[in-house]
C-alpha cells in the first residue's frame, strides 16, 4: 500500500511539473509593430560596426502620420519601447560629439526639421517617462520627402547618414567618426 501511494505521489508531482513546463512554453502572437535593427556600416563584409539601432516598426494602416508622431511632441522613434541606439566608438552625430555607449533615441517631429535626441535613459517604454535632463545631445535634422512607406523605417547610407522614413517624410542625420 505504501509503495502504491509513493508511486502515485511521484506520478502526480511529475504531471504537475510537466503541466507547468507546458504552460511556460506558450508563445505570443506576432507583434503588430515588429522589432527591427539597422547598423552602420551595413555591409556584411564589415564585422566592426560603429552604430546599431534597435527599434519597432509601426505601420500607418490608413492613419495620419501627424496623429502617430505629432509635430512638436517627443516621440519614442518607433513603437513599443523607445528606440535603442548603441555607439561602439566615440562619434559625431549631426556634428556633435557623443561618447561610445547605449542610449535611447527620441525625436521631436516638425514640418521642416526634426529634433534628434540621444538620452541616457535606456529600457524605457515609449516616451511616457522621457526626462529632458538626461539628454546627451539634441541636433536638428532637415525634413525631405520620398515615396510613401507604410512602416516606419531606419536605414544607414554608405556615408554613415542615418535616414528615418515614414509615409513620405525623410529625415537625414549624419554620423561621422
Amino acid at each position: 500500500m505504501k509503495k502504491s501511494t509513493f508511486i502515485t505521489s511521484i506520478a502526480c508531482i511529475f504531471i504537475m511539473l510537466l503541466s507547468s513546463t507546458m504552460e511556460a512554453q506558450k508563445f505570443s502572437s506576432i507583434d503588430k509593430s515588429p522589432m527591427d535593427a539597422t547598423a552602420y556600416p551595413s555591409s556584411h563584409k564589415e564585422p566592426n560596426k560603429l552604430v546599431k539601432v534597435v527599434y519597432s516598426r509601426p505601420q500607418l494602416k490608413e492613419r495620419d502620420l501627424s496623429t502617430l508622431a505629432p509635430n512638436g511632441k517627443v516621440w519614442r522613434t518607433g513603437a513599443n519601447e523607445a528606440a535603442n541606439i548603441t555607439l561602439y566608438k566615440d562619434m559625431k552625430v549631426g556634428g556633435k560629439a557623443v561618447k561610445a555607449g547605449e542610449y535611447s533615441l527620441f525625436t521631436i517631429p516638425g514640418d521642416t526639421e526634426w529634433t534628434i535626441i540621444l538620452n541616457k535613459d535606456i529600457n524605457v517604454w515609449g516616451a511616457y517617462s522621457y526626462n529632458e535632463a538626461n539628454d546627451v545631445i539634441r541636433v536638428s535634422a532637415p525634413v525631405s520627402s520620398g515615396d510613401s512607406l507604410e512602416a516606419f523605417s531606419i536605414a544607414f547610407a554608405d556615408d554613415g547618414t542615418m535616414y528615418l522614413g515614414w509615409d513620405t517624410v525623410r529625415v537625414a542625420v549624419p554620423f561621422t567618426k
